[in-house]
């Protein structure tokens, strides 16, 4: 049931579209900080922390976010240095455009 509900909405994140997503405006943001995160870390600001908080994140969710992101990436760049490949099954169409 899901599938069908959000079947739309995950193959935008799948193909990194977030204005296909019609996300909110919380939720955009967020897989903003996360994009960040994942492409730059370094660049992360204070403003986009504070604008996580004026959308209604908690620093609490803020954190989990940037730990989430940053484990994320951890398990990424280690199946990346040991050649690790999902099997074929989980990606039938290829490799998302969003992990290229």
């Amino acid at each position: 049931m899901q599938g069908e509900t959000y079947g739309q909405v995950a193959e935008a994140l799948r193909a990194g579209d977030l204005d296909a997503a019609g996300l909110d405006r919380p939720h955009r943001l967020l897989l903003e900080f996360v994009a960040t995160i994942t492409r730059h870390a370094y660049r992360v600001t204070d403003a986009q922390v504070q604008d996580l908080r004026e959308a209604g994140w908690t620093d609490e969710q803020i954190a989990e976010a940037a730990y989430d992101a940053a484990l994320f990436n951890l398990f990424v760049r280690l199946a990346d240095t040991f050649g690790i490949e999902p099997p074929p099954a989980y990606e039938p169409n290829g490799i998302p455009p969003a992990v290229l």
